[in-house]
């Protein structure tokens, strides 16, 4: 229990310089930015999901934690955060790099993942750009719900949004990991089905799971053979680390997050659903 312990305040500390920056961002948008620049920002929204897929490949899962504080306050669009989540890699990097594989098969998974990120990521925008319109004309604010008096302070109201979530966090990656642990690896390999063509259905499901610990398991499984590489990136596609559960938290708009986490969830799927049955024909 101590090592749970131990690795949820590592987990957790981790993700304090991108959440901080993150309600940064937010907060100098909300008290500076010009009506003007706000267009630009604006306008620049159609290239996001182009940005969005190659940033969240780099091996951390806190940028999906900063999209996702974004994304609540309108500041990038749901095709540019879905993008950032298809594509975030945390862990599985360093993991596979520790072990030795191939810098080919390394390249190979992230292209995918940054390939499939991308494409939903304009389609998304693309269908749902003339509601997004709509919407945005709605000035939604952090410090609405927080009562936090943020127009006195930057800095004291990012220090505050930053704690409270790092709190609700921290809680919750506790229950994780220790559900995780004494699940054990072994079992989750039983329950993951290798060699059934609904093996990245099951994965995908283990992705969603809110925790940097999701690729972890799944990186792991595929080193050993346990899962196949069809099963590997559609759990990896899900993973976002502890983004979905900051969306929780944080929008209050329940439909919305369980929309996000469903259309996640459909596109990691269907998406290992495909290269296993690829992999079977060839």
């Amino acid at each position: 229990m101590l090592n749970i312990f131990r690795d949820t305040i590592i987990d957790t500390l981790k993700l304090i310089p991108f959440l901080f920056i993150a309600f940064l961002i937010i907060e100098f948008i909300e008290h500076k930015i010009s009506s003007k620049n706000k267009k630009i920002i604006t306008r620049g929204k159609k290239y996001g999901p182009i940005f969005g897929s190659l940033l969240g490949a780099i091996p951390q899962c806190g940028f999906s934690v900063m999209a996702t504080n974004l994304y609540i306050t309108r500041i990038i669009t749901l095709g540019t955060l879905i993008s950032i989540y298809l594509s975030t890699s945390d862990e599985m990097v360093p993991i596979l790099m520790s072990q030795n594989v191939g810098l080919i098969t390394i390249t190979k998974i992230l292209l995918i993942k940054i390939f499939i990120g991308l494409i939903y990521g304009i389609i998304i925008d693309f269908i749902i750009r003339k509601k997004r319109k709509k919407e945005q004309k709605e000035n939604y604010h952090i410090c609405d719900n927080d009562h936090c008096h943020c127009d006195k302070s930057i800095i004291k109201s990012t220090i505050k949004h930053t704690l409270n979530i790092l709190i609700f966090i921290f809680i919750s990656t506790l229950v994780i990991n220790s559900a995780l642990t004494y699940i054990g690896e072994e079992n989750v390999s039983k329950i993951l089905l290798k060699n059934s063509i609904i093996a990245p259905f099951i994965a995908s499901i283990i992705g969603l799971i809110p925790n940097c610990g999701a690729s972890v398991i799944l990186t792991k499984l595929y080193l050993s053979n346990i899962v196949s590489f069809a099963s590997l990136i559609g759990g990896l596609l899900t993973g976002s680390g502890s983004a979905l559960l900051v969306l929780f938290k944080e929008n209050k708009n329940i439909k919305e997050n369980i929309k996000i986490a469903l259309i996640l969830y459909v596109i990691g799927a269907s998406s290992g659903l495909i290269i296993e049955i690829i992999q079977r024909l060839t």
